[in-house]
């Protein structure tokens, strides 16, 4: 697998800072079409869970972001459908990682 740029360097160290610091399933970040950055963990409100991805994104639309440069999920699991819907209705063709607990990319994709 190539080596990270910089900037998607900087998203594997936001997406394991957000799933660590509440210890949850997931984190997630994006970077916007200017390079701002938003990161979430996902979120379990009784019978509705909402995806580090699916919130990660959410937050970039409601900043006012036009386009997404890149994903990264820190995960047990790979994306799900509803994460790659939320990423594909802002932007396609832009590299979505997965990474383990320790930062190791396990797998990367174009969505």
């Amino acid at each position: 697998m190539s080596e990270l740029s910089t900037e998607d360097a900087k998203l594997v160290t936001l997406a394991r800072a957000a799933r660590s610091r509440v210890n949850a399933a997931q984190g997630a970040a994006v970077r916007d079409e200017t390079g701002r950055t938003y990161a979430s963990a996902n979120v379990v409100l009784g019978d509705v869970e909402l995806s580090a991805v699916v919130l990660s994104v959410a937050q970039a639309v409601a900043s006012g972001a036009k386009g997404l440069e890149a994903c990264v999920l820190s995960a047990d699991a790979g994306y799900s459908e509803a994460d790659l819907l939320a990423i594909t209705s802002v932007s396609s063709g832009i590299p979505a990682y997965i990474i383990s607990l320790a930062g190791d990319v396990v797998d990367s994709q174009t969505v």
